[in-house]
């Protein structure tokens, strides 16, 4: 196997470097010489006291793993490939009751209980309810846009689908949803010190959202109404969520169904503004493979972790017992030996088996209908209301280990 040409201590999980960029050369260097390549750190930079991680950034091996959870652990070092230093292990170890970070049996019997709250006639029964969030979204973004027609299209459009699709989801009155937008900051966003984030704050706000999802929990229980939540956790017995189970659930939502799908509309409209032909098309013909490829395109999770089980091989490597092995979305759906001309933005791309939600197995994105039906809404919205919308400036990127992030989007009406 040849030996990629990299500089001496590069590190895909960089958050430096992931503000400036996704490391596509890199990428595509390493799928051709070293799959999977070992990548040192020194020691206690990424919060685990190893010395870094197998990077695994083909397509094929990116599946592979994510379906063998047996060989594979989510439990062991959590999904998250790379915390703030300071964090402390225990804090590392707490993150184990979110669903992101079990292995299965438990993960299969609390997916199976939180998966009614996904089901299509779940999904169906959200969706007028949004299309009408988003068009008054949008209408506000104009309203409030500045005399000149310019706005900050994150946070005046890209933020706020998601944060309501949540509150209509799972009961949070609107008016709340601003602080689930806050906590989901705090616990995503610690490497950017624009945030002044601690690993401290970053707990409390997961404490924070578990508590207020308690009383939620507990208020249904008391008094069961006809929503998702008194599914989840009102009726007694086995088969349901307790309170602190659905707290945790919570907190995956405010980060996975939050960020990522923000950031999928951001890097969306983004693409649509640096590749006009693909706007003009999207708005005459709505294909509905739009939403597919925003999400490759956008590959709002640079990567995941897991950490194997017993000695392996992967990729022409030996993988030993405790090693981490970090999987590369962002590489894994730009594989040429998958993807036709992966570096183009093609609305029409069919297929198009990319992992922007996951590679399958266990951990597939259980909200993956929720975010292709908020990306369609929201530019379908776009689309009838600000048909010219026009660049106002650079993307500014979020700084993160493991996010593909934008903070900022400045954009004028035209």
């Amino acid at each position: 196997m040849q030996c990629p040409h990299l500089p001496e201590g590069f590190d895909f999980t960089d958050p430096d470097l992931l503000q400036s960029r996704v490391p596509h050369p890199e990428f595509a260097e390493m799928r051709q010489t070293a799959p999977v390549w070992w990548c040192a750190q020194p020691r206690g930079i990424s919060g685990f006291d190893d010395e870094g991680y197998w990077a695994v950034t083909r397509h094929a091996d990116v599946k592979y793993v994510s379906t063998h959870p047996e060989l594979f652990s989510s439990h062991t070092n959590t999904a998250v490939i790379r915390f703030n230093e300071s964090i402390k292990r225990e804090a590392i170890d707490a993150q184990r009751l979110i669903m992101l970070n079990m292995d299965p049996p438990e993960h299969t019997r609390v997916r199976q209980i939180v998966q009614r709250g996904f089901t299509p006639r779940s999904i169906r029964s959200l969706e007028e309810a949004l299309r009408n969030r988003a068009h008054s979204i949008v209408a506000k973004a104009l309203e409030n846009a500045s005399p000149e027609g310019g706005f900050d299209f994150v946070n005046n459009i890209a933020v706020e689908l998601p944060l309501q699709a949540i509150a209509e989801l799972i009961g949070v009155p609107q008016e709340d949803r601003a602080k689930i937008f806050d906590w989901s900051n705090k616990m995503a966003a610690y490497d950017d010190p624009e945030y002044a984030i601690t690993a401290e704050a970053g707990m409390e706000a997961a404490a924070e959202i578990v508590a207020y999802s308690m009383g939620i929990a507990a208020a249904r229980k008391e008094c069961p109404a006809k929503d998702i939540v008194s599914q989840l956790v009102a009726a007694e017995g086995e088969g349901n969520l307790s309170s602190d189970e659905f707290g945790f659930f919570v907190i995956l939502l405010a980060v996975a169904g939050n960020e990522t799908t923000r950031n999928a509309i951001s890097h969306g409209m983004h693409a649509f503004l640096t590749h006009p032909e693909q706007w003009e098309l999207y708005k005459r013909d709505r294909p509905e493979t739009t939403a597919e490829e925003i999400v490759r395109w956008a590959t709002p999770v640079v990567s995941f972790q897991r950490t194997a089980t017993q000695d392996l091989e992967l990729g022409g490597q030996k993988i030993k017992a405790g090693d981490r092995v970090g999987l590369f979305y962002s590489s894994a759906n730009n594989d040429p030996e998958v993807f036709d001309a992966p570096e183009q933005f093609d609305i029409t791309r069919d297929p198009n088996p990319h992992l922007g939600f996951g590679g399958g197995g266990p951990h597939f994105c259980l909200g993956k209908s929720l975010a292709v039906l908020e990306i369609n809404l929201i530019f379908n919205a776009i689309a009838d209301a600000l048909p010219n919308l026009k660049p106002a400036g650079d993307p500014r990127r979020l700084r993160s280990a493991w996010l593909n992030g934008i903070k900022e989007l400045q954009v004028t009406t035209g």
